[in-house]
């Protein structure tokens, strides 16, 4: 079966690694990708495990004939069985693309569950809602990675007897406790201190405010508390980050560590791992640090809840005094029962190999695929 995926781009983000992982671990199935931009972080990857990637270095703004050409005329030399969509743009653009082509087996891949206006493009929910109006015409059928994203797109009009929801999966082998992580204590001296992190991309949608109010909140209780930031543009090059960490009052406690390709380890190091966003669909970090034995603290986005179960600690979004409450909450057991925290950890982990391994993501595509959902 061979399986056209045509995604916006193949940068370092949630629905590109889950599109990498499910092409690199699937066997008796012939993959190919079309990015309508560049190759970005995985490309490179993709194309070591052998599979053909195409780049068409399409413009951002999407509007050109000739890109639309240029698509067209690569599916009808590809020939695929079936075409996979990744992202509004790519499900617009590809699944017109695609029926021009006369490929009939389209399948779109929604990944947003937050579209309020002001944390989200005007572009990017003028598109989505296009492809509302289309979404009767186009797909077979709508994957979705989280529960919380089939209502978002139901209640702007997506058609929704079409959705399936598909869990991502992870490479539990490469997310595993007991890391060596004595590295990261000379690189960032960090002997001695109470540690938690946070992973993910400096962007609105983060709310890294919230994350760093509620260490404000905290900081005297806990003077050896430090935070990992790592992800794109945590850095201290990046004036309007560096501008809410002087607003917080809390910058002896953060480490911007930028963009790293050591996570697992990082996982591995944090005590406890913090989501303070205020829009996800799946969010891929929380899983990874779980995977990792690592419990989390987590605003309740998405499907973050569902991730976590009672293994680690939800709160309201955009809420700094809950987000305070919970880690007080879970450092008071780190600290003072050191046999309930092992059982959490223990359980983070189990939690994520029981329902989110990655060869279970992977049948489940397959079997929608070949219309057997």
């Amino acid at each position: 079966m061979k399986i056209l995926h045509i995604i916006t781009g193949l940068g370092d983000g949630g629905a590109e690694g889950v599109l990498t992982r499910l092409c690199t671990n699937s066997e008796y199935v012939d993959h190919v990708v079309i990015s309508l931009t560049d190759e970005g972080k995985y490309g490179a990857q993709l194309r070591k495990a052998g599979i053909d990637v195409h780049c068409l270095n399409i413009s951002k703004n999407f509007n050109s004939i000739l890109s639309f050409w240029q698509l067209y005329k690569l599916i009808k030399l590809i020939k695929p069985q079936v075409i996979q969509t990744w992202m509004y743009h790519a499900d617009l653009l590809g699944g017109v693309a695609a029926k021009f082509a006369g490929v009939e087996d389209v399948f779109w891949g929604v990944r947003h569950s937050n579209l309020t206006p002001g944390t989200v493009k005007k572009s990017t929910i003028l598109i989505a809602k296009t492809c509302a109006l289309l979404s009767k015409y186009i797909p077979k059928k709508i994957i979705c990675c989280s529960v919380d994203a089939v209502k978002t797109h139901i209640d702007i009009g997506y058609e929704s007897d079409k959705f399936i929801t598909i869990p991502n999966g992870y490479c539990l082998d490469r997310f595993k406790p007991c890391l060596d992580t004595s590295y990261l204590d000379v690189e960032f001296e960090l002997q001695g201190s109470l540690l938690v992190g946070m992973v993910g991309r400096f962007d609105i949608q983060k709310d890294h405010m919230n994350l760093f109010s509620a260490i404000s909140k905290i900081k005297h209780e806990y003077p050896t508390i430090k935070c990992l930031l790592v992800g794109n543009e945590m850095t201290s090059t990046n004036q309007e980050l560096m501008t809410l960490i002087e607003r917080s009052g809390c910058s002896e406690q953060l480490i911007l560590l930028g963009k790293r390709t050591d996570v697992p380890f990082i996982m591995n190091k944090i005590d406890i791992h913090i989501l303070s966003s205020l829009g996800e669909a799946f969010p891929n970090v929380i899983a990874e640090a779980m995977a990792c034995g690592t419990p989390c603290v987590s605003t309740d986005v998405g499907d973050a809840s569902l991730i976590v179960g009672d293994t680690g600690w939800i709160v309201p979004a955009q809420d700094s005094n809950a987000l305070a409450s919970a880690l007080r909450n879970a450092f008071y057991e780190l600290l003072s029962d050191s046999m309930l925290w092992n059982e959490r950890q223990i359980l983070a982990r189990k939690q994520i190999v029981n329902k989110f391994e990655l060869g279970s993501m992977v049948d489940f595509y397959i079997q929608v695929w070949r219309g057997g959902k």
